[in-house]
C-alpha cells in the first residue's frame, strides 16, 4: 500500500468545500423551483402536459381519418371534469392563483379586469 500524497485533514478540507458548493447549488436550485411555483403550481403544469399529450393523441387519430377510441374520448372527459376541478380549488381563498390575481389587480396597466374573480371581503369581518 502506498502512502496518501497528503494528510488526512487536506482532503476532509476538500470534500467540506465541495459539500458547501454542492449545498450553495441545491439552496439555489431549490429557490428557483419556489419561485417558479409561485404561479403554476407543478401538479398543475404536469396536469396540463398529461391533458394536452391525451389531446394530442385524439388528433394523432383524427389525422389519420381514424375515429378516436372511446377510450381516448374518456380520458379527455375525465381530464376535463379534473382540470376544471383543480382551477376552482387554486382560485379558492388562500389558492396560489387567488394569490397572484390578487397581486395583479394592484397593478393600474391591467389590460383585463382581474378583480372580478377575487374574493368578496365579508361585511362586518364576517
Amino acid at each position: 500500500m502506498t502512502e496518501p500524497e497528503h494528510s488526512a485533514e487536506v482532503y476532509l478540507k476538500r470534500i467540506a468545500d465541495d459539500m458547501k458548493i454542492i449545498r450553495g447549488q441545491l439552496t439555489e436550485v431549490i429557490n428557483y423551483m419556489r419561485e417558479a411555483e409561485s404561479e403554476v403550481p407543478e401538479k398543475m403544469r404536469r396536469f396540463i402536459m398529461y391533458m394536452h399529450d391525451v389531446h394530442d393523441v385524439s388528433y394523432l387519430y383524427e389525422s389519420r381519418g381514424i375515429p378516436v377510441p372511446d377510450y381516448i374520448s374518456r380520458e379527455l372527459e375525465r381530464c376535463d371534469d379534473r382540470y376544471r376541478q383543480l382551477l376552482v380549488e387554486l382560485h379558492m381563498d388562500g389558492g396560489i392563483f387567488e394569490k397572484v390575481r390578487r397581486e395583479m389587480a394592484k397593478d393600474p396597466l391591467n389590460r383585463w379586469d382581474h378583480t372580478r374573480q377575487l374574493p368578496k371581503p365579508k361585511e362586518n369581518g364576517i
